[in-house]
């Protein structure tokens, strides 16, 4: 049986020997950090330059810069150099440096990718500096465990959480009451509004399908949303349920949406793709989270669209995929991390975690940002903190704690869903293979965590 962890390890060094190291001069400030992975770093005088990496650059750059700003006017004594990495490509970035050294001193770390770098020791464990800072007793609780659960089994804590999101479905308000339709709150009205919506020939389509970066947590959210199942276990978690004959039917009918209500160019759009695509045309309907919903006002003002919490389902139960939580890690081979924790404990205060969430669209991880008066003013932020705190919805729980779930789920898996969309393999074939990687990386965790 092949070890997943050997796997993962095996595809990072294959990325650090491909690759040429650009991002090292960049990554190491004059501190002295860039180390790699079994670096363990040093205090250092918390004093100097330290290294930011942007877990999803481009889209919050200006937000982190604003940060940055109110950071080093705090703190003159330290300066922090940001590297803005697309979130496509971060974890590749991540794993180079941690063969091949580089590593910054801060990053974003979510709870995605969050066991594989804590598996390859890149981590440095903040339980400690948590309880001795001004954040002790001011995180969200839910969030604080979450990533504790995601960092593979030590129960210690890698990431300080900055903030939760949700799926939400967006859709055209003008184009409903055009066409005389209901609000899509369950799936049957979501796939009666994907059709009537579709008019090819005017290039009006009712929906926008993720098939590109990213496509996989979108399509197991339309999967549980639409089968009712509320566990990606069987009851004695060694078996996923991600290929029940339930799931299977719901794939089949999602992925049958590609070219018949959807853009042909769906085949090979990210995210941020599928949100210009839908900003700026005639698309009905978007899958997407909270993150997008400033891109949206943006581009239609408040009064062309809305964005609810996802369908429910045939039982009137509500059903969604958790969405992972983000947060900042502080990497093991920082020669600054008196430094480094600062600029964590900073981020994450009341007033800058406020600001970087209302930014993003996104729920606070900080229990008095949550307070704020922005969050009842942005629609989607409500009702998405609203329908996971008042019972309406299930939450299945991804296994983020497995060290291979980010490879899985997307190296592993993306081009294979593609094939799914384009009809080269069918939603069972899909479903038995990641089954099959996902029971193998579960049994092997087990082995490992008793």
């Amino acid at each position: 049986m092949k070890s997943s962890i050997r796997r993962s390890r095996r595809a990072a060094v294959a990325v650090a020997l491909g690759s040429v190291l650009a991002l090292t001069a960049t990554a190491c400030g004059d501190d002295g950090s860039g180390g790699g992975g079994g670096d363990s770093g040093a205090e250092g005088s918390g004093k100097g330059e330290i290294v930011f990496w942007d877990n999803n650059g481009g889209v919050r750059t200006d937000i982190w810069k604003e940060i940055i700003a109110d950071f080093q006017k705090a703190n003159p004594d330290i300066k922090v150099e940001y590297v803005g990495i697309p979130s496509t490509d971060y974890q590749s970035k991540v794993d180079t440096a941690i063969q091949g050294g580089g590593l910054p001193d801060v990053g974003g770390v979510g709870a995605a990718m969050l066991a594989g770098f804590a598996a390859q020791n890149a981590l440095e464990p903040l339980d400690e500096r948590l309880a001795g800072s001004s954040l002790n007793g001011k995180l969200n609780e839910d969030m604080v465990t979450s990533l504790k659960a995601a960092g593979g089994g030590d129960d210690k804590l890698y990431s300080i959480p900055t903030s939760a999101n949700n799926g939400v479905l967006y859709y055209r308000t003008d184009l409903f009451k055009k066409a005389g339709l209901d609000e899509p709150t369950t799936w049957d009205k979501f796939y009666e509004a994907a059709q009537k919506l579709t008019n090819a020939g005017k290039n009006e389509f009712g929906y926008t399908i993720r098939g590109g970066s990213g496509s996989i947590a979108q399509a197991l959210d339309a999967m549980y949303g639409q089968s009712g199942i509320t566990s990606f276990w069987d009851a004695g978690g060694e078996k996923t349920t991600v290929n029940d004959p339930k799931n299977v039917a719901a794939l089949e009918k999602y992925a049958a949406l590609y070219k018949k209500v959807t853009p042909a160019a769906d085949l090979n759009n990210d995210f941020t793709k599928m949100v210009a695509q839908w900003d700026s045309g005639t698309i009905g309907m978007l899958n997407h989270n909270l993150g997008s919903y400033q891109d949206h006002v943006k581009a239609l003002g408040t009064d062309k669209f809305r964005g609810i919490p996802q369908p429910v389902g045939p039982a009137g139960k509500r059903v969604q995929v958790s969405n992972p939580v983000d947060g900042m890690g502080l990497f093991k081979s920082s020669k600054n991390k008196e430094a480094a924790w600062k600029f964590i404990e900073f981020a994450t205060s009341r007033e800058e975690n406020s600001k970087f969430n209302e930014a993003a669209g996104q729920v606070p991880s900080n229990n008095d940002a949550a307070k704020d008066a922005w969050i009842s003013k942005a629609e989607p932020t409500k009702l998405a903190a609203a329908a996971l705190t008042d019972g309406s919805t299930t939450i299945v729980q991804l296994p983020y704690y497995l060290p291979d779930w980010n490879t899985i789920s997307k190296a592993d898996n993306e081009p294979n869903f593609q094939k799914v969309l384009n009809g080269d393999m069918s939603a069972k074939e899909f479903l038995d293979t990641m089954a099959g990687q996902l029971n193998e990386a579960q049994a092997e965790w087990k082995e490992r965590n008793g």
